[in-house]
């Protein structure tokens, strides 16, 4: 059986200010490098690690890798968060003030990457992963929350929100994937430590 873990990245600079990211590309908060080194301590044992090419996430995996010592990190453009249109770089209050009720109305923007489009690139994406693995093994893959929302609801469940380095197993049974439990990495209470070079 392959067993993949999907994991959001750390919080990055613009999660802290609460700003859509989409496919831009901040980089990760003083919280967020603390974040990953806790969950480097937690993340257990997998056979590779997978990574969005977005800096947050990347460099969230790259921490893991350190700390696991599985690694290189491999990276993979299908693996990012859904572009966002107009929406990336503004604040729900922004969005709201320019487009009033588009958010509650789930009316999206021009340039907004859909369900389908996104679900079948990281379907393609997880699909290889089962092909080179022959289906077998522990994968973790980070990510994004929008990716994994798709994933989820592809798979059968919406599951809402997912906290930074929160994590959704996914299985494949030789048949096709089913969907598994949701886990956290990093636990809520992270000490703030801003040394980085210690990594």
């Amino acid at each position: 059986m392959l067993n993949l873990l999907l994991a959001r990245h750390a919080q990055s600079e613009w999660n802290a200010l609460g700003r859509w990211q989409g496919q831009s590309d901040p980089p990760l908060s003083e919280l967020g490098w603390a974040q990953a080194r806790a969950a480097g301590l937690n993340a257990g044992v997998f056979d590779a690690i997978m990574a969005s090419t977005l800096e947050r996430a990347r460099n969230t995996a790259t921490v893991i890798s350190e700390a696991t010592g599985v690694g290189p990190v491999l990276v993979d453009e299908r693996l990012m968060e859904r572009q966002a249109g107009e929406y990336q770089g503004l604040t729900k209050d922004e969005i709201e003030g320019r487009w009033p009720g588009n958010l509650a109305a789930r009316i999206w923007p021009p340039g907004w990457e859909s369900d389908d489009d996104l679900v079948a690139r990281a379907r393609e994406a997880i699909d290889e992963i089962y092909l080179r693995t022959a289906g077998s093994g522990e994968v973790l893959i980070v990510t994004h929350g929008g990716l994994i929302y798709a994933i989820e609801e592809h798979l059968g469940e919406n599951r809402g929100r997912i906290p930074n380095l929160g994590g959704c197993w996914i299985h494949h049974d030789g048949k096709r994937w089913k969907l598994g439990e949701r886990i956290e990495l990093a636990p809520d209470d992270i000490t703030l430590d801003t040394d980085r070079d210690a990594v």
